[in-house]
């Protein structure tokens, strides 16, 4: 069916737009564009300083805080990252437009899901506009980021709420338990979350010290509490992960779907504290920053596919009202 592919392309589009957020965010591109929606001043940004105005550093001069120094690869990093959000948002709408097709009739709950998904992502994309024009205020990029994850879970709903008709899960007992260690999992992983985007601010203003912002091996030691907190707190994460796998093959008589998402989620969890290691180790390398990112956002999006597996009875049950 159209919807169901539709929605499988939505998601990896998601992702793609986190990691390539995550991308501007650890090479400084943020500002590679100061003006939104077009690039100084163009619909296409320039490719050499010789096409902006001579005067183009006392234009932006205010806007950039006074620093203004065209780099092509940061604004053209900026300028990928535009159009993969102006393309998800066209995937976004084209698959609300199928669940109308689809579903009006049949479970409109799927077709409401799928429009506030639309809005969701414009409100995102209006937000990103105030992210250049406030100068990448910490507050805002960070409700940008999450606001990214509150879409990423409403059309992960929609459509696991549309697969729902054509896969089969596992029997589970114990589900009142699962549910309670899950959803804990999920609010502490949030948490974490939120607590990395403050060790990325913590990594900003470490950037921005004369002192030690040209040294990266230095950066994890100047970080202090955010970042011991964060190494700590993931230790826990790992743990309640391990304890959750254990728990659900523990209440099922066979491994099926949910297993199989579970195993996976423990996977990126590891693999995603690996690469929190190799930051903490190897002087932060700006490579490894944005897969960090989008494993921390990947495991989300998977911690609420499972838990809407475990309910999938209650949380599918179709509305044709």
């Amino acid at each position: 069916m159209l919807f169901r592919k539709l929605g499988i392309l939505t998601i990896i589009t998601i992702y793609l737009l986190v990691l390539a957020g995550g991308i501007v965010r650890s090479t400084g591109s943020g500002m590679g564009c100061p003006d939104w929606p077009k690039c100084f001043g163009m619909l296409i940004p320039p490719t050499d300083v010789s096409q902006l105005p001579h005067n183009y550093q006392e234009i932006y001069a205010e806007k950039l805080h006074g620093e203004v120094d065209f780099n092509v690869t940061k604004t053209w990093i900026e300028y990928a990252n535009r159009l993969l959000g102006a393309f998800t948002g066209i995937v976004v709408f084209a698959t609300f437009i199928a669940s109308i097709f689809y579903y009006f009739k049949k479970d409109r709950v799927i077709v409401y899901l799928s429009f506030l998904g639309v809005i969701l992502i414009g409100a995102n994309g209006v937000l990103g506009k105030y992210v250049v024009d406030s100068f990448l205020k910490p507050g805002v990029v960070t409700l940008h980021m999450l606001l990214a994850v509150l879409v990423v879970f409403v059309l992960l709903y929609a459509i696991a709420r549309a697969w729902s008709e054509v896969i089969s899960v596992e029997t589970i007992s114990q589900k009142s338990t699962l549910n309670l260690v899950l959803v804990l999992t999920l609010v502490l992983s949030t948490s974490q979350v939120l607590l990395g985007t403050q060790v990325r601010e913590a990594i900003d203003r470490v950037v921005a010290n004369p002192l030690f912002g040209y040294n990266r091996n230095t950066w994890i030691e100047q970080m202090g509490l955010p970042f011991l907190i964060h190494r700590s707190y993931s230790l826990i994460i790992l743990a309640l992960h391990v304890y959750l796998i254990w728990l659900l093959k523990k209440n099922i008589q066979r491994e099926g779907l949910t297993y199989k998402f579970m195993v996976a989620l423990l996977a990126i969890v590891i693999i995603e504290i690996i690469s929190g290691i190799i930051m903490a180790y190897f002087g932060v390398p700006a490579y490894i920053q944005p897969i960090h990112l989008t494993l921390a956002i990947l495991s989300l999006g998977i911690q609420f596919i499972v838990y809407l597996l475990i309910n999938a009875e209650r949380v599918f049950k179709a509305s044709k009202s």
